[in-house]
């Protein structure tokens, strides 16, 4: 996926997890910030970020924040890029092969997951998630409580029982990292939903990403730790 007319900025301070003032172009501005995450971490005041302009010419702010530097890594902020990359690289024969349907938001259960699949006779969900926070190389979901996190984890397991293949799939969105591992010092009751759904069969993917300031694409796979 491409941003238009990305611009790189100052951040400066968080007021709100939606808003963002930076500087930009030596002014300070507001801006939409496109993850309503922590980052607690990611969001210091110097940091480098980068911008794209706003597609809404009645919004407020007239940029969307959109990726930060942190030290040599660049991690891209879009809470909506994961899906967006992960449907690009599963259209293009990266998920399973033979892929004929691949349809976003379905519902099955009390659940909606990102995407529903078909390929031949098989057929399955997949629930996409993105990840920000990186400590010591490696990477860690969720960066803060995530019930609804848990709750896809059940509906996978509920698809497997009802004939369905099902996977979860961490869209890691910086370019490496050493492994993948649930964040169970933020959400114990996570990890131990993944481990479960991993146990029950539902697969668990992790995947991170190449990144620039103004493009994002699924790239090699990073190992899993539960």
């Amino acid at each position: 996926m491409v941003y238009p007319n990305v611009t790189p900025a100052v951040f400066l301070a968080r007021p709100n997890r939606f808003v963002a003032q930076v500087l930009l172009e030596g002014r300070e501005v507001s801006v939409h910030v496109k993850n309503t995450g922590r980052c607690r971490e990611l969001l210091l005041p110097g940091a480098r970020v980068w911008l794209t302009p706003g597609t809404n010419p009645q919004r407020k702010t007239a940029y969307d924040l959109i990726a930060v530097e942190k030290g040599a890594r660049l991690i891209n902020m879009d809470a909506q890029a994961p899906n967006r990359v992960f449907y690009e690289w599963a259209a293009g024969g990266g998920f399973v092969p033979g892929l004929t349907l691949l349809k976003a938001e379905q519902r099955f259960g009390d659940s909606r997951f990102d995407f529903y699949w078909e390929a031949g006779e098989r057929k399955g969900f997949v629930e996409v998630k993105g990840v920000t926070l990186e400590e010591g190389g490696a990477v860690y979901f969720p960066d803060a409580p995530t019930q609804r996190g848990v709750k896809h984890l059940h509906g996978l397991m509920g698809c497997l029982a009802a004939g369905y293949e099902a996977a979860v799939c961490f869209v890691i969105q910086m370019a490496q990292a050493d492994f993948f591992a649930p964040n169970d010092r933020t959400h114990p009751a996570f990890g131990q939903a993944l481990r479960e759904a991993a146990q029950a069969g539902v697969q668990v993917l992790a995947r991170a990403c190449a990144v620039a300031p103004g493009c994002l694409t699924l790239a090699q796979a990073v190992p899993v730790r539960l």
